[in-house]
C-alpha cells in the first residue's frame, strides 16, 4: 500500500483559489465556508473579523473601510502565495468596504486542506498577510466624536 501522502487528496489542488472579493455589501460566513468545501479536505479553518466596540482604551462607534483600486489584485497575490506554500485544497477571502457598525463582519477567510494543522497555518498566513499587504484602510469613529485612520486593515 502506498503511503497516505501519495494520494492525490493529500496534494494541493491545481487551482485552489475559489473566492476572492472586496465588497460594499454584507459578508456571508456561509458563502465563504461553502466556497472551500472539498471532499479531500479533512480540515477547514475559518477566520471571521468583526467590528469591535473599543480600541486603544476608547469606545468605537463604527468603522469606514476604503481600499486602493489594486486591492483585489493584491488579495489574489496573497492568496496564491498561501496556496503555493501549503497543500491547500480550497481557499476563499472576502473583505468589506464602506461604513460598518459594531458587530458587522469586516473580513471572512477560510482554507481547507487534507489535515487540520495545515489548514490552521494557511488560514493564519492568509489573514495576517491580507491585513499587512492588501491596501485596505479603516477609519475609526469614536464615541467622543473623534476619529483616526489605521494603516492597513
Amino acid at each position: 500500500m502506498a503511503p497516505y501522502f501519495d494520494h492525490p487528496g493529500e496534494q494541493a489542488a491545481p487551482d485552489p483559489v475559489r473566492l476572492l472579493a472586496i465588497r460594499d455589501t454584507p459578508l456571508s460566513i456561509d458563502e465563504v465556508f461553502r466556497a472551500v468545501g472539498e471532499d479531500a479536505a479533512g480540515g477547514t479553518a475559518l477566520f471571521v473579523g468583526t467590528v469591535r466596540n473599543h480600541d486603544g482604551g476608547a469606545d468605537v462607534e463604527g468603522l469606514g473601510y476604503s481600499c486602493h483600486p489594486t486591492a483585489e489584485a493584491e488579495l489574489r497575490r496573497v492568496a496564491e502565495r498561501v496556496a503555493a506554500k501549503y497543500p491547500v485544497r480550497a481557499l476563499a477571502a472576502v473583505h468589506r468596504v464602506g461604513d460598518l457598525a459594531v458587530g458587522d463582519l469586516a473580513v471572512v477567510v477560510a482554507v481547507s486542506c487534507a489535515h487540520r494543522g495545515e489548514a490552521f497555518e494557511a488560514c493564519r498566513m492568509l489573514i495576517d498577510d491580507l491585513k499587512h499587504e492588501v491596501p485596505i484602510w479603516k477609519h475609526q469613529t469614536f464615541a467622543d466624536g473623534t476619529g483616526e485612520w489605521v494603516g492597513a486593515c
